[in-house]
C-alpha cells in the first residue's frame, strides 16, 4: 500500500470526454413552418496537477468544445451547410510555490482561442483570435477538501496579448497577424466541489484590469478612447450530474464583458444530455 508521501507527491489525474447530441424531426404533413435539426457537442475537459516537491506545485487545465448544427429547409428538406454551435480552447498552467506562507507565490500562462474562425464564410482562420496571458502574483487557497473540492484564489500582475489574423485580400484570403498588449491586475478565483458523489460544480471567476494598451492611441479622441480601462469579467459554472457510468447531464453558463466588444454583458446558456467516458 503506498505511503502518504507517495500520495502527496503523486499526479491528481483527471480527463472526462463527452458527446452531446440533440435532434428533432418533423413529418411532411406538420404546420408551422418548423424544421428538422441535428446538434452535436463534442467536448473534453482534464485537470492534471502534481506536488512536484514540498515547495512546488504544479497544475494544468484543459477545456476543449466543439460543435455543430445542421438545419433543413423546411420547404426543399435539403439540409443546409452545417453551422457551427460551440467552439472553445482553453488552456491554463499555474506553477505554484508552496513555501508554507500565509500567501503562495505563482506564474501562470493560459491561452484562449478557438479552433476555427468563421465570421467571413468565405474564409477559415484558424486559432484566430489568440489570447496569451502571462501572470505572476499570490495565491491562497481559502479552502479544501479530501475529495479534491478546494477554493482558491490569485491575484497578480499579467500582461495580455491578443492576436489576430486580420484580412488583407478577401480574394485570396491572405490575412496579416496584428497583435494588441495590453497590461494591468488579474484575479482568478476557482472552485472545485462536489456534493453527493455524483454532482459537481465548477466554477472560475477572472477579471482583468488593464493599465496600459498598446493601441490606445488609435481611439484617442474617439467616444471609445477609455473603454480599453474597463473592467473585462469572464465568469463560467458548470454544473454536471452523473445518472450512470456513461450518461452526464450538464448546465453550463458563462458571462463575458469586455466594454471593448459589447458595451451590454454577453451571455450564453448550455444544457446538455450526453454520454460521459472518464478516461483518467
Amino acid at each position: 500500500m503506498p505511503s502518504d508521501v507517495d500520495s502527496t507527491f503523486a499526479w491528481k489525474k483527471k480527463l472526462d470526454l463527452s458527446l452531446n447530441v440533440t435532434q428533432s424531426s418533423y413529418s411532411d404533413n406538420w404546420t408551422g413552418g418548423e424544421a428538422s435539426n441535428l446538434t452535436w457537442v463534442a467536448s473534453a475537459n482534464g485537470i492534471f496537477e502534481k506536488q512536484v516537491s514540498p515547495r512546488f506545485n504544479s497544475k494544468t487545465t484543459v477545456q476543449l468544445a466543439f460543435g455543430q448544427t445542421l438545419t433543413q429547409d423546411p420547404d426543399s428538406k435539403d439540409w443546409e451547410k452545417p453551422v457551427k454551435s460551440t467552439d472553445k480552447i482553453d488552456i491554463e498552467s499555474v506553477a505554484r510555490f508552496t513555501l508554507g506562507y500565509y500567501v503562495d507565490p505563482y506564474g501562470a500562462l493560459r491561452l484562449e482561442t478557438q479552433f476555427v474562425d468563421k465570421s467571413v464564410d468565405s474564409i477559415e482562420r484558424y486559432l484566430n483570435p489568440a489570447i496569451v496571458t502571462a501572470s505572476a502574483g499570490v495565491a491562497k487557497k481559502l479552502w479544501q477538501r479530501p475529495e479534491k473540492d478546494e477554493l482558491i484564489s490569485r491575484l497578480g500582475i499579467a500582461v495580455k496579448n491578443t492576436f489576430t489574423q486580420d484580412i488583407t485580400d478577401y480574394k485570396t484570403g491572405d490575412t496579416e497577424i496584428y497583435r494588441e498588449t495590453e497590461g494591468g491586475l488579474e484575479s482568478v478565483t476557482d472552485l472545485n466541489i462536489t456534493f453527493d458523489k455524483n454532482v459537481n460544480l465548477v466554477s472560475k471567476l477572472s477579471l482583468f484590469k488593464a493599465f496600459f494598451n498598446s493601441e490606445k492611441d488609435d481611439w484617442k479622441g474617439t467616444e471609445e478612447e477609455d473603454y480599453w480601462k474597463a473592467v473585462d469579467i469572464n465568469w463560467e459554472n458548470t454544473v454536471s450530474v452523473q445518472v450512470n457510468k456513461y450518461i452526464q447531464v450538464s448546465f453550463y453558463t458563462q458571462l463575458l464583458y469586455d466594454k471593448q466588444i459589447d458595451l451590454g454583458g454577453r451571455f450564453k446558456e448550455t444544457l446538455a444530455l450526453g454520454i460521459t467516458y472518464k478516461l483518467l
